[in-house]
């Protein structure tokens, strides 16, 4: 599973800049980090 809804608002929470910030660079790269490591992983698991 990829990036499901819970940890992506968790991850909004930890790196918005305001209260209703959804695309700063910060959240952006967060959750493209999120998603990097996670893809990472899949591809080593199968290869």
């Amino acid at each position: 599973m990829a990036l499901n809804a819970d940890r992506k608002n968790e991850l909004i929470q930890d790196f918005r800049t305001h209260e209703s910030d959804t695309g700063s660079p910060e959240v952006q790269i967060a959750l493209l980090t999120e998603r990097i490591t996670y893809l990472t992983e899949h591809f080593k698991t199968h290869k």
